[in-house]
């Protein structure tokens, strides 16, 4: 009934809208244009236009099927332990150039300027000698105020840049070398002695601090890692072994470099050995100074200026790729909101905090091997060499005796790795047990002068003595990053370290013009002294005495832009800022103690300490409160 109706009625309206369309042209062109089929918009009639449903489009916005989060992940932390691992060979390649560069130009300063002709010749009565003198003192003496400075000057600058800072300090003391005035090169030897300590002390912080972040990378997937706490005592002790032995691998290869100027320049115009030694009567122990009565002359005829331009280009250039290398492939020590909190602590406290770690007895322990170890490195190169070395072989030999000292060096730190495997203290007793009997030995020995025959000897102590050094240095910087893993603590540790290498090589400066036998008997001293301390440091540590350690202070933002880091939220590492919780179980954990000693007398010391946290903390969320009520009322 309804459908016979519906059909007459739809008939009507079509002949309604007919005699609508033949009355009006508007209605019909408009009737064409709504019967007209859509076009694509690609221009193509009568293309099928592709309907997408919802699974379609979720599985076009939802996740890859293909990828796989854990393979990404993975991928991402070996890119990170490459870097590491790129940081350490390039820190290590810059400080090898920087320090071959500086000793090998001083030496061969120092020769030129002592012949008599070349002075005369060259600067007429300007003063070489006494210059040098003056050059040496600023380089020698002004360390001694370094352990003032060397602190403020990592902190604030931050590990790197404190490394480029002074490797450009040491090419400046390269380019001055262009024109030889008082004006020129005592200013540049004094920056020198200033960037002396720090260098190395940000050397030492940046190979440990390399070691840890190898360590997190690898094991990224560990609760403490993801959550930036402090990790397990010990776990990145074999990675500390393996990138201080990379670094002092290359290092003592710069003893190598040094010598390059000499063995392909300047023996060319040396005298041979019957000329330059004429005069010596006594050679080793038996020696007075550097070499007694040596010839004023040891050059048979002047280097070209020119030639000396062109090898002080040779030198600066190395110097400048240092630079580049530190300033362009090396990373960061510490991410930026780390740098933060090692600033905040306070001027003040990071001035002092190098004092307050001598109250440790395991660094004060150290101290005699810190010294022995300034000693016997520079002893190598000076007095065992020349007094021992040229005196009887011949000044044309000074580089094959130094080189010999530096292959040596370089391989045998490799012998540092056994520390994976035996304890700690075999390979660095062992370093300074052969460098006890080759002390021995050279107390005896005097060999005669200019005499080719004793050649062979010369060599073989200058091997055996490289091979102490290498277990000395490398051994006492691995010791110095196990023992202190806090990583706010490692460049105050450094920095004493290199602090009391500095003041050892200001006695042996002045020491220069002694007999052998006394600069001998000092260093025997100094080694026995040395293995008694280790020992009984060791002793200590095997029988659980406490050591004392400063405790280092909460960052202090008083900036507003960093408010953020003093909620509870921060995003600062667990590391950098221990709750009460781990500091209360750290001073019930005895040796592993990372807190001063007078803050573990009583709990009710504590419990003050945390109310006036507290209440310092609501105070601090009160004037933020009054800063916002003031913003909106301003507004």
């Amino acid at each position: 009934m309804a459908s016979g109706v519906i059909e007459p009625l739809e008939q009507y309206d079509s002949v309604i809208r007919e005699d609508r369309e033949e009355n009006d042209p508007d209605l019909q062109f408009d009737s064409e244009i709504r019967e007209e089929p859509e076009v694509p918009q690609n221009g193509l009639a009568g293309a099928a236009i592709p309907q997408m449903d919802e699974a379609q489009i979720d599985d076009f916005l939802g996740t890859n099927q293909d990828y796989n989060e854990e393979e990404e992940e993975r991928k991402y932390f070996r890119r990170k332990r490459l870097a590491v691992i790129k940081n350490v060979f390039v820190a290590s390649i810059g400080g090898m150039l920087t320090y071959g560069v500086y000793m090998g130009l001083l030496q061969m300063q120092l020769i030129l300027h002592y012949d008599e002709t070349y002075r005369e010749v060259k600067y007429s009565n300007m003063g070489l000698q006494d210059i040098d003198n003056k050059m040496l003192m600023g380089i020698n003496v002004t360390p001694i105020v370094g352990l003032l400075y060397t602190p403020v000057l990592i902190r604030f600058l931050g590990t790197k840049w404190m490394m480029f800072l002074a490797v450009g300090i040491y090419a400046l003391f390269v380019s001055t070398n262009y024109w030889e005035r008082y004006y020129t090169l005592v200013p540049s030897a004094v920056a020198i002695g200033m960037a002396i300590v720090p260098l190395w002390a940000s050397m030492g912080n940046y190979i440990t601090r390399m070691a840890q972040k190898y360590y997190e990378y690898v094991n990224y997937k560990e609760e403490h890692v993801q959550e930036q706490k402090k990790p397990p005592k010990g776990a990145s002790y074999q990675y500390i072994i393996i990138f201080q032995t990379i670094f002092f691998f290359f290092f003592h290869l710069s003893f190598v470099c040094a010598e390059m100027p000499m063995v392909f320049f300047l023996n060319n115009y040396l005298y041979p050995s019957n000329h330059t030694l004429y005069n010596v009567k006594w050679c080793g122990t038996n020696g007075v100074g550097i070499i007694e009565n040596l010839n004023k002359t040891v050059l048979q005829h002047l280097p070209r200026s020119m030639d000396l331009i062109t090898v002080e280009s040779v030198l600066m250039a190395a110097a400048f790729i240092s630079m580049l290398l530190i300033l362009i492939l090396c990373g960061a020590a510490y991410r930026p909101t780390e740098e933060i909190d090692l600033r905040s602590i306070g001027w003040g406290n990071i001035f002092q905090l190098p004092f307050k770690h001598m109250r440790d007895y395991r660094l004060r322990h150290l101290v005699p091997m810190f010294i022995y170890s300034g000693f016997e490195t520079l002893f190598a190169c000076t007095g065992f060499a020349l007094t021992y070395g040229v005196c009887s072989i011949g000044m044309e030999n000074l580089g094959y005796i130094i080189i010999a000292f530096g292959l040596s060096a370089s391989l045998f730190s490799c012998l540092s790795l056994t520390m994976l495997r035996v304890p700690r203290y075999a390979p660095l007793l062992a370093g300074v047990a052969l460098q006890f009997v080759l002390i021995i030995a050279l107390f005896a020995w005097a060999p005669p002068p200019n005499s080719g025959s004793q050649s062979k000897w010369i060599y073989v102590i200058a091997i055996l003595w490289g091979i102490g050094t290498a277990l000395n240095k490398t051994g006492i910087s691995t010791l110095l990053g196990m023992f202190y893993e806090n990583k706010e603590r490692q460049d105050f540790v450094f920095t004493v370290y290199h602090w009391w290498q500095a003041m050892a090589i200001f006695v042996v400066y002045l020491w220069s013009s002694i007999m052998m036998k006394a600069k001998l008997s000092i260093m025997l001293v100094t080694l026995i002294a040395s293995v008694i301390s280790y020992i009984w440091m060791e002793w200590k540590l095997a029988h659980g005495v406490r050591y004392r350690i400063p405790k280092i202070p909460k960052p202090r933002h008083k900036v507003r832009g960093y408010r953020y880091l003093e909620d509870e939220n921060s995003d600062e590492s667990g590391s950098d800022s221990k709750d009460e919780d781990e500091e209360e179980e750290e001073l019930r954990s005895g040796n592993d103690s990372e807190t001063d000693e007078s803050l573990c007398s009583d709990d009710s010391e504590r419990k003050r300490k945390k109310k006036k946290k507290r209440r310092r903390k609501k105070k601090q969320e009160n004037e933020r409160n009054d800063d916002d009520d003031e913003l909106l009322g301003d507004l």
